[in-house]
């Protein structure tokens, strides 16, 4: 089982990023999948979800508005287009896979996202 997480980088405020998220090694539309984020000193937290067949989203009130999530199951592929970035969304990103019919959880290692001028 991989998940492997691409596309951070430094940006500057106001800027966009897509991360995408690689999965293998399990039946990828049998999983929810999300979207964390870590700073530094801080918790980990959700930061948007999209349901095993894409039906359903929800994001953190913090992104709203500003990120969208999606996946293609052909792919194995999961997206996070981060629009209006300010520096308060720098953070570590990661990858999770949530089976929708098991108790299985998947992490990717993370992508870094710094958001600085």
């Amino acid at each position: 089982v991989q998940l492997v997480e691409s596309g951070g980088g430094l940006v500057q405020p106001g800027g966009s990023l897509r991360l995408s998220c690689a999965a293998s090694g399990f039946t990828f539309s049998w999983y929810h999948m999300s979207w964390y984020r870590q700073a530094p000193g801080k918790e980990r937290e959700l930061v948007a979800a999209i349901s095993n067949i894409g039906g359903n989203t929800n994001y953190a009130d913090s992104v709203k508005g500003r990120f969208t999530i999606s996946r293609d199951n052909a792919k194995k592929m999961v997206y996070l287009q981060m629009n209006s970035l300010k520096p308060e969304d720098t953070a570590v990103y990661l990858c999770e896979a949530r089976g929708a019919y098991s108790e299985e959880e998947f992490w990717g290692k993370g992508t870094l996202v710094t958001v600085s001028s």
